[in-house]
């Protein structure tokens, strides 16, 4: 909840292209329209925030190898609902998703600054990984 606002999370609730358009482009991202509808029969799952007049403020992909491993990818939310909890609460969501459908590890990657949320609210450990650069 934020002030007055309750915010409805859902594992694999609706969202569509457009509002994920959107939801980018308030942050500043660079979204590519079909994006979404392209990856989304790809996903293990995701995480929807939204408040009560139904507006898309927060999302959390979560992709999978198809065994134990999720990868939580493309976590975002509206600047003007930032720092109340909602990302903390939409990534612990999406590891429960990924542990009720069977995986034991998820993984995450992110820019430097983001430490503090990932390390520090989120629970994540850092670990040893390596990376390819293939563009």
């Amino acid at each position: 909840m934020i002030g007055r606002m309750e915010i409805d999370y859902r594992w694999r609730g609706p969202a569509s292209d457009y509002e994920l358009v959107a939801l980018t482009l308030s942050h500043g991202g660079n979204p590519e329209p079909g994006w979404w509808d392209r990856v989304r029969p790809h996903s293990l799952g995701w995480v929807t925030g939204r408040v009560d007049d139904g507006a898309l403020i927060g999302f959390a992909n979560v992709a999978w190898d198809g065994g134990d491993h999720a990868f939580l990818l493309d976590p975002k939310v509206a600047p003007a609902h930032q720092r109340g909890g909602i990302g903390t609460e939409l990534v612990r969501r999406a590891a429960v998703g990924a542990a009720d459908a069977g995986c034991t590890w998820l993984h995450v990657d992110f820019e430097p600054h983001l430490r503090g949320f990932y390390f520090g609210s989120c629970g994540f450990r850092p670990t040893d990984a390596g990376l390819i650069a293939l563009s």
